[in-house]
Formats: C-alpha cells, structure tokens, sequence
C-alpha cells in the first residue's frame, strides 16, 4: 500500500507528512465497516473537501474570467463540481486504482463507480488542505481543470445549453434568444429539422438534427459557443 500511495504522491505533486490522512481520504466506508482495525473512513474528509473545493475553483473562475457575471461563474463552478467532473479528475489522478473498498463494493465495481471516485477526490482534496492549505490544493486544481478552462462553453453548455444562453444573453444584453425554424427536409417519419437562433434579430448560429427540441438545443451551444469567444460583445460575433 505504501508504494501505491507513494505513486499517487508523484500524480498529485504533493508529498504528505502523514500517509495515513491520504490513505483515510481513500477509505470508502464499507472498508471501514469491515476491518474493525480500521477507525475512520473518507466521509468527513469528504464533507471538508467540498467546501474547499468550492473556494478553489470560485477562486481560479473569478480570475480566469473577468466577463462573466455570478449566474455565469455558478453556473461554470457547478460544472466543475459535479460528480462527473469530479469523477474524471479522479480517473485523471488513478484513484480508483487506490480505494480501500470492502469486499462487495470491490466485486460490484466500486473502483469505477462514479460516486466512490467522486468522493475520494473531494476527500483527498480535503486531506492535502489540512496538511498544506489552499495552495496546493488550488495547483492541482488548475492543473485538472486547465483543459477544461480552454473551452468554457463545456461548463456553461452541458445540460441545459437553452436556458444557459437565456440567462447570459438577459445578464449581458437584456434580451432573450429567437428560434426559427429554418427548413424541415427528408421522409416524414424522420424528418430532419434546421433551426437558427438570433439575438436582436442577429442570427448568431444554426443547427441540423433530427428533432426540433434537438435542433435548438445544438444551436444553442454554437451560439453561446460564439458569444463566449467574443467576450458578450454581439457586434463582434
């Protein structure tokens, strides 16, 4: 175990002055439940890395983007946050390959499950915080997320990419976006359907699919997609 915990050091760029704080942030509970030597697992841990993941990612989203108002940075964080995102970062640092599950989460595929990765991530971000404070934590955090923090219209237009350009176009312009069907073409039972979306009767994107809902929705990203490359400025889009 020691090894193992020693090459994640080296992924994590940080060496701990206590293992034994990383190895409890990597403790799932049902490990803990079964090893009566085994005192504490990685909820607590887990409870404090939430909060600190919270401060670090506000932190490097206010400075890497100036234009971006509160509805835009919470919605971004949000982004970074979830327990995808926080699952990919963890198969980015290979924990899953460190957790100390118990024996039915490891035979149910609990190094893969979304939820235990998610939370070893918050709960080992946690533990480098309490021996290192915030700024270890916040390099690694950059460094997770720098890919991520090239194409901003990932966090912003994920889920729900209508109701996020809605909400830039009304903080930034006061005006709420236009869909237009544009052309409906091919066999009636799959039709496929061409929709534009404009801002101040200025068409800013469009988009083919096979569903109009659909259609929208893909417009939606381009235009966002657009707008976020030209700072919220529509007249140089």
């Amino acid at each position: 175990m020691i090894a193992v915990l020693k090459q994640l050091e080296e992924r994590l760029n940080y060496q701990f002055r206590d293992l034994e704080l990383l190895k409890q942030a990597l403790t799932h509970p049902s490990y803990a439940a079964e090893n009566e030597r085994v005192r504490d697992d990685n909820q607590r841990l887990e409870f404090l890395g939430d909060a600190v993941l919270q401060l670090v990612l506000s932190e490097i989203l206010f400075h890497q983007y100036s234009d971006l108002r509160e509805g835009g940075l919470s919605k971004a964080r949000a982004g970074l946050a979830n327990a995808e995102s926080l699952a990919g970062f963890a198969r980015e640092l290979g924990l899953g390959d460190c957790l100390r599950l118990g024996k039915g989460e490891e035979g149910g595929g609990g190094r893969e499950r979304t939820s235990n990765l998610a939370d070893a991530m918050e709960a080992v971000l946690a533990a480098i915080y309490l021996e290192g404070g915030l700024e270890p934590v916040l390099n690694l955090c950059r460094r997770l997320c720098q890919a991520v923090l090239t194409n901003p219209e990932q966090m912003l237009a994920r889920e729900n990419p209508k109701g996020d350009l809605q909400e830039y176009t009304q903080e930034h312009f006061q005006l709420t976006p236009d869909y237009v069907v544009e052309a409906v073409s091919g066999p009636e039972h799959s039709p496929e359907f061409e929709v534009s979306v404009s801002i101040a009767g200025r068409k800013m994107a469009s988009a083919r699919a096979g569903s109009r809902k659909m259609a929208e929705k893909d417009a939606a990203v381009l235009a966002l997609r657009k707008l976020l490359a030209s700072k919220g400025e529509l007249e140089r889009v």
